[in-house]
Formats: C-alpha cells, structure tokens, sequence
C-alpha cells in the first residue's frame, strides 16, 4: 500500500547506516525476505515484478523497522 516503508539499520563498522524503502506509489507494497544470511527489501507492483531492492548481509543488520501506512484511523477502528 503506499506509505508503507521498511527501515533498515546496518552496522558498518565504524558507525551505523539508516536505509529506507518506501512502496511511492498505489498499488505498490513493501516485502521482506530473510534467507541464507541475505536480508532482501523490496517494492513490489501489484503483479509482483519488483521495482526497487535492496540486499544487505544478515549479520550487518541490527534493526529492521516495518512502518505501515497511516490509513487515517484511530487504534482500534
């Protein structure tokens, strides 16, 4: 849905490094996959081909933020 966006926290050694990937248009979403040490985001269409990626080592990965979009609602609506 857009407004849906993944945050992403690397370490990078000598510090950290934020990451954002954000479904920017409607009908788009935002799929995560964790497999064989490979954290993998992507904007995916509605038909599944994927947009925009991005890969990053599991081990380097210390935060993964899944923020989905404000629909307009209250909590509990």
């Amino acid at each position: 849905m857009k407004g849906d966006r993944v945050e992403i926290v690397v370490d990078m050694g000598d510090g950290t490094r934020n990451y954002e990937i954000t479904a920017s248009r409607a009908g788009r979403r935002v799929e995560v996959r964790i497999a064989r040490g490979v954290v993998e985001v992507s904007e995916v269409t509605r038909t599944g081909t994927s947009v925009r990626t991005a890969r990053f080592m599991a081990g380097r990965v210390l935060a993964l933020v899944e923020h989905p979009a404000d629909n307009g609602l209250l909590p509990g609506e």
